[in-house]
C-alpha cells in the first residue's frame, strides 16, 4: 500500500446471552454472560477497494454467539464458552480469519435459599462479575485468562497506615486502627488447564477473599493495602501451580470517620461518610520468574 501498514480487527461488542438449563431434578440453572468478539483476518481489500468478499459481517459473529450457546447442552464453565468461540472463528473460516480475542463478563446471579433450603429457579445478583480473556492463535490454540470484576471487601478493622512519607503535601495522620475497603479486579492467567475452570475460579475467589479476611474470629492486621494486595496475590500462586501470573488492582473505598463537635455528641469512629472519589489507586503484578512478563500491567 505505497509504503503504507495497516493493522485492523473487527468483530461484534457486549452481546448479551442468558442460557438456561433445565434439569431433570427439577432445578435450573441459569447464566448471563456478555460476549465481546474481536477478530484478525485478511480482509486488506475491504479497506483498500471497497471488496466485502472476505469479511465475516459483524451481525453475523452476534448471531454465531446464540447458536453455540443453543449448541451448549451441559452446562459449562465461560473460560470454556469462551474457547468454543475464539476457536469456532478460526476453524470456520481458515482461508480469512488469522486469530480471535474473545473478552467475556458473567452476572453473579447466584441462587437464593428459602427457609434453609436452595430454591429450584431463584436468582439473585450477588457481588463480584466473573471475567475471561481467551485469545486463540491461528493453530487453534487458546490463551486463557480468567479474572473477578467488581468485588467489594470491606473489614471494619485491623487495618493501618503508618510511618509514610511526609513533605509539606501531607495532612494524612498515621494510624493503626482504620477500616479497609476496595472494589477488587483481579485476573489471573494459565500456564495449563485446571481440571474445572469453574471450580478453580472459585478456589482462586476463596484464596482472595480469605488472605484479605483473615481468621473469622480475628482477623488480620494489614499495615497497608500494597502489602495485603501482594499477600492475596502470593496466596494464588501458592496454591495452583497451574496459574502463571496474578494482577490486582485494590483502589481505596474511604470510609472517613465524622467529627461533629459542635452537637455535643462525642464520635468513637462509629459513624463515617463513604466516598470512592478521589481514590488511591494501587495495583501490580506477580508472577513466577519462569512465566513470560508481560510488557504492561
Amino acid at each position: 500500500m505505497e509504503g503504507l501498514t495497516l493493522q485492523h480487527q473487527h468483530g461484534k461488542a457486549k452481546v448479551r446471552v442468558a442460557r438456561l438449563w433445565r434439569l431433570s431434578s427439577g432445578e435450573h440453572r441459569l447464566v448471563e454472560w456478555n460476549v465481546s468478539i474481536s477478530i484478525t483476518s485478511h480482509v486488506l481489500p475491504a479497506f483498500t477497494d471497497g471488496d466485502n468478499s472476505k469479511i465475516v459481517a459483524t451481525d453475523s459473529i452476534k448471531n454465531t454467539v446464540y447458536a453455540l450457546a443453543k449448541q451448549c447442552k451441559q452446562e459449562l464453565s465461560l473460560e470454556d464458552f469462551g474457547v468454543i468461540v475464539g476457536q469456532h472463528f478460526v476453524r470456520t473460516y481458515p482461508k480469512i480469519v488469522t486469530g480471535s480475542k474473545i473478552i467475556l463478563f458473567e452476572k453473579p446471579w447466584e441462587r437464593v435459599s428459602v427457609d434453609g433450603a436452595k430454591h429450584n429457579h431463584g436468582f439473585m445478583l450477588g457481588s463480584g462479575k466473573h471475567t475471561v480473556e481467551v485469545i486463540v492463535g491461528s493453530d487453534g490454540h487458546a490463551k486463557v485468562t480468567s479474572g473477578i470484576a467488581d468485588l467489594a471487601l470491606l473489614k471494619t478493622t485491623q487495618s493501618g497506615f503508618e510511618n509514610f512519607v511526609r513533605d509539606k503535601y501531607t495532612v494524612l495522620k498515621d494510624t493503626n486502627e482504620r477500616m479497609l475497603a476496595s472494589s477488587l479486579t483481579a485476573s489471573w492467567s494459565y500456564s495449563r488447564k485446571p481440571a474445572n475452570y469453574h471450580k478453580q475460579w472459585e478456589a482462586v475467589k476463596t484464596a482472595l477473599t480469605d488472605t484479605f479476611f483473615g481468621p473469622p474470629r480475628t482477623g488480620v492486621y494489614s499495615p497497608s493495602v500494597q502489602n495485603t494486595l501482594f499477600l492475596m496475590a502470593k496466596a494464588v500462586l501458592n496454591r495452583f501451580p497451574e496459574v502463571e501470573s496474578v494482577y490486582l488492582n485494590m483502589p481505596n473505598i474511604h470510609f472517613l470517620p465524622v467529627n461533629l463537635p459542635t452537637v455535643g455528641v462525642t464520635f468513637d469512629n462509629d459513624v463515617f461518610l463513604p466516598t470512592d472519589e478521589p481514590h488511591g489507586s494501587i495495583e501490580a503484578r506477580l508472577s513466577r520468574k519462569d512465566a513470560m512478563p508481560k510488557s504492561k500491567l
